[in-house]
């Protein structure tokens, strides 16, 4: 045990960093990045209390479902934020993006459009991983303690996404991209109207 905790001490920030790297490819902006990076320490909130729910100890097993629960965090948060673009540039096309209330307006309907989706990813999550926890074979202890932070991760990083998301997102555009006023359309790139 602790010539591995020794190891996760270098393994656990390589995936972090590697997470952040394949997020600034995918979203081209350091700021997206991080929002996105955001959910990790909420998610693992909820991993912490349901593994003391449950009384598991740290242990490998937990480590490595830690570490796949940062990847679910990860890959969620690109959808919601997608679904944010999606609806800010959609308002900045028509022109209607002027003030903080049609930022706002932009914000929730992204945000409502993202919640049955993000709906069936937790359930089918919970689908897959519940089932585990009732588990007796052989490996299920190791098993449990491989799904249970997941569990209780993706629990609190989805109520994160709906509450923490938005707010920041918003907070962001107004501050430094909107500069506290009208979107000037002519200065977005055409491609990056064309990707949203």
């Amino acid at each position: 045990m602790l010539r591995v905790r020794e190891r996760l001490k270098i393994v656990i920030p390589i995936t972090i960093f590697i997470i952040f790297v394949l997020l600034y490819m995918n979203t081209k902006s350091p700021i997206k990045a991080m929002i996105v990076m955001l959910a990790v320490p909420f998610s693992l909130v909820g991993a912490i209390w349901f593994l003391f729910i449950l009384k598991y100890n740290i242990s490998i097993a937990v480590w490595v479902g830690m570490i796949a629960l940062m990847g679910l965090d990860a890959e969620t948060g690109v959808f919601m934020l997608l679904f944010l673009d999606l609806s800010y540039y959609d308002m900045v096309r028509r022109g209607k993006m002027k003030t903080y209330e049609d930022l706002k307006e932009a914000i929730m309907h992204g945000a409502v459009k993202r919640i049955r989706p993000k709906m069936m990813t937790v359930m089918a999550m919970f689908m897959g991983l519940i089932p585990i926890m009732w588990s007796m074979g052989a490996g299920a202890d190791m098993m449990k303690r491989i799904a249970a932070p997941m569990i209780g991760g993706i629990f609190t990083s989805f109520i994160m996404e709906l509450l923490v998301y938005p707010p920041i997102y918003a907070i962001w555009k107004w501050r430094y991209e909107m500069k506290r006023g009208t979107v000037d359309v002519s200065k977005l790139s055409i491609p990056e109207l064309q990707k949203h």
